[in-house]
């Protein structure tokens, strides 16, 4: 059993020594323990500190392509080297590394394929209460659009069976975290959360400037992956707004009509079917993206067999392989 923990990195020279040494190096359960830093176009010392320390695998990309394309490019990596189990942790050391433990235990005893770390979120100090308060909102929101019980969605400490990393998907290009977790409840993979616990904050948070577009761009990252995977369900919402406005002027207009005639009233005709135009259009469009989901799990369901047949070609030469530290450049 071997598990690859891979660490996405930003000009992280400063903490990510303090990352790599609170990992652990033996685990119960598990053959091999390999290590895989992704620089995201990093401009500092933060490659030198991984080669020094001894990682398996670095990954640099040659301008920052952001967090979501650095952590689908570890996957593949991991992939490829023959990674039966994926842990994908921060380089700022958020995490305790000893939680690793606890983290894939639902992977080898069978119970899941994808874990997520909860941390303590209202006991954290470095989290304001307006933080707070939106975490959990945001939480909630991507639980009601995956159907799945993830308190804590934004954290990235999580790990990932073989099988579950085989059949990701991340087109969003902002983070992976909300993304997954909907793209596993809607395709059935299972999924479940440990509490874990959290350092104290070595630097202050990189993925967005200010605490409003964190929240929009969550938002906007949870919508669109709700329209991806249930976008008949949610044009069907959104057509009831002019459907029924457009049909209560209708009924206005016909009561008119027949008590008093429809002189006069002609106007709330062309209103009423100008609405229930539009909501025709909405179901319409809903009806036409369902049927795109259809044809995208069909394409899922190859790429899957596709990567499958490829990564388990390559895991065998992968394992034959004794370098120090392998270097792919994006």
């Amino acid at each position: 059993m071997k598990l690859i923990i891979q660490i996405p990195c930003f000009n992280e020279q400063n903490t990510l020594l303090t990352t790599l040494n609170d990992l652990p190096r033996h685990l119960e359960g598990i053959d091999e323990i390999e290590y895989l830093i992704i620089n995201d176009g990093s401009l500092d010392e933060t490659t030198k500190v991984a080669w020094d320390w001894g990682v398996n695998y670095i990954v640099n990309f040659t301008q920052n392509k952001g967090l979501a394309k650095g952590f689908m490019t570890g996957i593949d990596v991991c992939l490829e080297n023959g990674a039966d189990i994926i842990v994908n942790t921060d380089a700022d050391n958020q995490y305790y590394g000893e939680d690793i433990e606890k983290l894939i235990r639902p992977i080898l005893d069978g119970k899941a394929d994808i874990v997520i770390g909860e941390r303590p979120i209202d006991q954290n100090e470095d989290f304001s209460f307006l933080k707070k308060k939106l975490q959990h909102l945001g939480s909630w929101a991507v639980r009601q659009a995956s159907n799945t019980s993830i308190p804590d969605a934004p954290s990235g400490f999580r790990a990932f069976s073989r099988e579950a990393a085989l059949k990701l998907n991340v087109v969003n290009d902002y983070t992976y975290t909300l993304e997954t977790i909907v793209q596993a409840g809607r395709e059935k993979i299972p999924i479940v959360s440990v509490p874990i616990r959290v350092n104290k904050a070595l630097r202050p948070s990189r993925l967005s400037r200010t605490m409003w577009d964190y929240v929009r761009t969550s938002m906007l990252t949870i919508l669109r992956a709700y329209l991806i995977y249930k976008p008949l369900k949610f044009f069907q919402f959104l057509s009831l707004f002019p459907t029924i406005p457009g049909l209560l002027v209708w009924i206005r207009f016909f009561y008119l009509y027949f008590r008093y005639g429809g002189a006069g009233h002609v106007q709330s005709l062309i209103i009423g079917c100008t609405l229930i135009i539009i909501g025709a259009i909405c179901l319409m469009i809903g009806i036409l993206g369902d049927t795109i989901t259809a044809n995208r799990k069909i394409l899922q369901d190859t790429q899957y067999h596709t990567r499958k047949m490829y990564y388990d070609g390559v895991k065998q030469a992968a394992l034959k392989r004794h370098e120090k530290c392998m270097i792919y450049y994006r």
